[in-house]
């Protein structure tokens, strides 16, 4: 099969012949329509992350159909189209997993970076860690739902029920959040890079109440700030734009050092929490309320070979929405 390798950090990816991989127990291995390119990606290709086992295949919203089943695989049929997100394995046993905290596990195992992702034509995945998506939509247009959607699901869960939500970094999940936003009732704020008008206009054409600069108030407290962008630097000025009590949510799984700010802007019962990983209970949740919700994701298809072009163009910002490979 053909797959796009991470052999060095911080080189280009290298498009390789590699043996069919094959499902071993519990497992299925899937062939791959699309793959989202997501920033956690620039992370592992630019070695922000601790060190991953080179080679890796990255990539880990991965949407594809059912192509061989590991013995004891159940609930799954061939030619089934499913989605395979970042989390990938768990041990079931740490205090975590038997405490319904299975994000947090112990010793886990991530697709796209300690195992192989979808940045190829076929991927052998965990069947517990593998969700049935149905048939409806286009699989590119799904594909980010599986990061980008989840992850954004989680934070948008764990700044609780905010009526007045702003969204620090404005990329695919921050896109994708505000429509699940405005669909629940919320007032949305977001916030882009200073002098990023196209990203303030896609906003706005999301239904934004208020889209600005990142380095600007918005015109009215916030009850709650979600951070999608990697900057450390946000975390105070979003603490600055909640109100007393309200929360910032840090959504990354990267972010620069946090620098320094005055007590006085944390004072007032005002929290901040992070978010990891995802459970698979959030997958049970998120697909149906993003179907209901009618969340449309803004994509930009790339073939498998031009991997290195699509992480390129996500890094400085060429593009809204999100990007997927198409094998």
């Amino acid at each position: 099969m053909r797959a796009m390798l991470l052999e060095q950090i911080g080189q280009p990816l290298q498009l390789r012949e590699l043996p069919m991989p094959q499902p071993g127990p519990g497992e299925l291995r899937v062939r791959v329509a699309a793959c989202g390119v997501c920033r956690t990606d620039l992370h592992v290709v630019d070695g922000e992350l601790p060190p991953a086992p080179l080679p890796i295949i990255p990539g880990h919203e991965i949407v594809g159909h059912v192509d061989a089943l590991g013995a004891g695989v159940e609930g799954f049929t061939l030619g089934q189209r499913v989605g395979v997100p970042w989390l990938g394995h768990t041990c079931g046993h740490c205090s975590h997993c038997t405490h319904e905290r299975e994000n947090l596990c112990d010793t886990p195992q991530f697709t796209g970076y300690t195992r192989p992702g979808g940045y190829a034509e076929y991927v052998v995945a965990d069947a517990r860690y593998t969700f049935a998506l149905g048939n409806a939509g286009d699989d590119a247009d799904l594909a980010p739902l599986l990061c980008a959607g989840l992850i954004g699901w989680r934070s948008l869960d764990k700044g609780g029920a905010a009526p007045r939500l702003g969204l620090y970094g404005f990329g695919a999940a921050a896109h994708i959040v505000l429509q699940v936003a405005r669909w629940q009732g919320r007032e949305v704020y977001a916030f882009s890079r200073p002098g990023d008008r196209a990203a303030e206009a896609f906003a706005r054409s999301l239904g934004a109440a208020w889209a600005g600069p990142s380095d600007q108030l918005p015109p009215q407290p916030l009850d709650a700030a979600i951070i999608y962008a990697p900057a450390g630097e946000l975390v105070p000025a979003a603490l600055r734009a909640v109100r007393k009590g309200g929360r910032v949510v840090c959504a990354g799984i990267h972010m620069s050092d946090i620098p320094s700010f005055p007590y006085a802007i944390l004072w007032g019962e005002r929290e901040v929490v992070s978010v990891a990983n995802l459970t698979r209970q959030d997958g049970l949740d998120f697909f149906p309320i993003a179907a209901q919700a009618g969340v449309r994701t803004e994509v930009h298809r790339y073939p498998l070979e031009q991997a290195n072009q699509a992480l390129d163009d996500l890094r400085h910002g060429r593009f809204q929405g999100a990007a997927v490979l198409v094998p």
